[in-house]
């Protein structure tokens, strides 16, 4: 089974001292292909999973763990994408596995932007994941945060879901408590088996 690691209106610009950002990509969300109803279950449970990220990165105080929090955010919403997209098929030989953003630009063209846009902060969300405390600024981390509200949202619609509204600025801690709950009132079943198949973390 394929492994999978760890755009919207343009963010805001990076701080002056931060290093150069890949601009995100306009927001062009992809006709929905299905009804919500039809979708598996698995893409309801990462969904769920991503709300949850994304209200961790929304909440914490420590600015690497909001990178890697919208990061990861991203990530499961791609998953949930996958998940309702992909078509399984028997490989003729055992090669190299695809990550996440390879697959969403080949399954999903319409996002393959912002595919190339969270490919390019896997490096730094790695080394956020490790505890580096200059692995990003305070910019770069809202920044991310806000994108990966926007792509969540994309994704949604794409699925066929009502959009929920991306929070516009800070770290709005009541608006995603309800944007979370609302993933998770019929969605977190199947989420353990789920992540095991995908790898995501």
């Amino acid at each position: 089974m394929t492994q999978i690691e760890a755009p919207a209106q343009a963010p805001a610009q990076a701080h002056s001292q931060a290093p150069t950002r890949v601009p995100a990509p306009a927001t062009v969300a992809a006709p929905p292909t299905r009804s919500a109803f039809d979708l598996p279950a698995a893409t309801h449970s990462y969904l769920a999973r991503a709300a949850s990220s994304l209200h961790e990165a929304m909440t914490t105080s420590e600015v690497p763990m909001r990178y890697a929090c919208a990061h990861v955010a991203a990530l499961r919403a791609t998953a949930a994408l996958l998940a309702a997209r992909a078509t399984p098929t028997v490989p003729a030989r055992r090669g190299r596995q695809k990550n996440a953003w390879v697959l969403l630009a080949e399954v999903a063209p319409e996002f393959s932007e912002w595919a190339g846009f969270f490919a390019a902060g896997a490096a730094k969300r790695a080394a956020a994941e490790s505890g580096s405390s200059r692995a990003v600024t305070e910019r770069e981390a809202d920044d991310l945060v806000r994108d990966a509200d926007r792509f969540l949202g994309l994704v949604e619609e794409s699925l066929g879901m009502t959009r929920h509204v991306p929070h516009q600025s800070g770290h709005q801690s009541g608006h995603q408590s309800g944007h979370q709950s609302g993933h998770q009132s019929g969605h977190q079943s199947g989420s353990r088996s789920v992540d095991r198949g995908h790898h995501v973390a």
